[in-house]
């Protein structure tokens, strides 16, 4: 992991009520704390400092941005819990990636494992890898890079930026996964953009959604 600098802005809060949080995570921030000291500061610390009762329910990776969900009642967080783990929540992303990706729309079906001498980089590996499915659809492109909208309809970690990388197309910026050109770019091109789950209390179909700023 590259030197840690959490970026210093303040909480950019979604929604809140008496059960959930919906937070815009900013890109450089863990979601949760690292091993060690130095990587203490993350978003559920700070959530914690203005929401004592803050329960975590899902993650980001650390240069994701995006819209992240948090509990504020035990109750809330099994509720959401179970939903991520039956894939009942929605999701959406948009990322910049490397030339231009074809066909317009596709789904990626290749299986992941952490790469253990490697770690944290996750792979491909059609023997023991777990199922990891991603959709996506292309937005705009040209022959430098391509905008596209992402869909995992499983969880795995790192699951985009590997899937990308296995169709030849690294998510622009990615300090993993396209180590040679990260440098050439202020962030990792991945954003978390919509989140739809089903609310703690009552079950109703709610969405949160924050655009991508690039």
């Amino acid at each position: 992991m590259t030197d840690y600098a959490p970026p210093d802005t303040p909480l950019d809060i979604l929604h809140e009520d008496h059960e959930i949080l919906a937070v815009n995570k900013p890109a450089g921030l863990l979601s949760v704390p690292g091993k060690g000291p130095e990587l203490a500061d993350c978003l559920i610390a700070r959530l914690e400092v203005a929401y004592p009762q803050v329960l975590l329910v899902h993650r980001l990776d650390r240069d994701t941005s995006g819209v992240m969900i948090f509990a504020l009642t035990p109750h809330a967080q099994r509720h959401l819990g179970l939903q991520f783990e039956k894939r009942q929540t929605r999701k959406t992303y948009v990322a910049r990636v490397a030339g231009r990706l074809e066909p317009k729309t596709g789904t990626v079906d290749l299986p992941l494992i952490v790469d253990w001498p490697n770690r944290p980089l996750q792979k491909v590996d059609h023997e023991t890898g777990k199922p990891a499915v991603t959709d996506w659809r292309v937005l705009k492109a040209n022959e430098t890079e391509s905008k596209v909208q992402l869909f995992p309809q499983t969880g795995r970690s790192h699951q985009l930026r590997v899937h990308m990388l296995a169709l030849g197309h690294p998510i622009l910026g990615d300090p993993l996964y396209a180590p040679d050109t990260a440098s050439q770019y202020p962030r990792m091109m991945l954003h978390a953009e919509e989140l739809r789950i089903r609310h703690p209390d009552g079950g109703i179909g709610t969405k949160f959604r924050v655009k991508a700023p690039f």
